[in-house]
Parts: C-alpha cells; sequence; structure tokens
C-alpha cells in the first residue's frame, strides 16, 4: 500500500492564490501566497490537515510548491515559517530567495 505522500498531487489554484495538496478529490495540504510584483511570490500560510500531520505531506508539497516557482522563474519571499525553514533545510532551494540590494533574504531585511 503506498503512503499517502506518495500520492499527494499538487496543483496551482490561482484563483484563491494557494497552491492545494490532493488526494484524490480532497484537499489535506494547502500554500497561499501573493504575487506582489512580477516575478515574485510571497508564501503566506500552509498548513496540513491534522489527520495527515507527521506523514510527510507538509514536505511533498513544499518540494513540489518550490520545484513549480523554480520552473515559473519567480523568486520567493518566505513570509510562511513552515516554507522558509523548508529552504533552509533543503538549500538547493536557497537560490529561489529573493535577495535585497544589501544581500540579505527579503525576509531578513524585515527583521
Amino acid at each position: 500500500m503506498t503512503e499517502p505522500r506518495d500520492r499527494l498531487v499538487v496543483a496551482d489554484n490561482p484563483e484563491q492564490s494557494r497552491f492545494e495538496g490532493r488526494l484524490d478529490d480532497r484537499v489535506v495540504a494547502l500554500s497561499e501566497y501573493k504575487l506582489p510584483r512580477p516575478g515574485v511570490i510571497t508564501f503566506l500560510h500552509t498548513e496540513v490537515d491534522p489527520e495527515f500531520e507527521g506523514q510527510g505531506i507538509g514536505s511533498v508539497l513544499a518540494s513540489n510548491v518550490l520545484d513549480q516557482v523554480r520552473a515559473r522563474d519567480l523568486r520567493v519571499v518566505a513570509r510562511c515559517p513552515f516554507i522558509g525553514a523548508y529552504i533552509r533545510r533543503h538549500r538547493e532551494y536557497a537560490d529561489l530567495l529573493l535577495h535585497t540590494s544589501l544581500g540579505r533574504t527579503e525576509d531578513e531585511a524585515a527583521t
């Protein structure tokens, strides 16, 4: 039997400004965003249905979302703590972070 994380389908739902992770027809995870200017995506909030927490669903969602962002040639502002932590743990996505003219990420500049 396959694990739920292996069956997760991640797709953008631009009408609701969020990426959704679905198992069959059920949304079990989501990552909300805004597009503040061309070429930039700001992640605001990520959540996983409590029934599926601790099963790797959030990580599958994050990696799929960031792969889609890379394919669209967008830069990331990670206001969402989960997405920010995921990028810190998976440095292969660090190049997606938007940097200010001072060389800091936009998140660092805001603090």
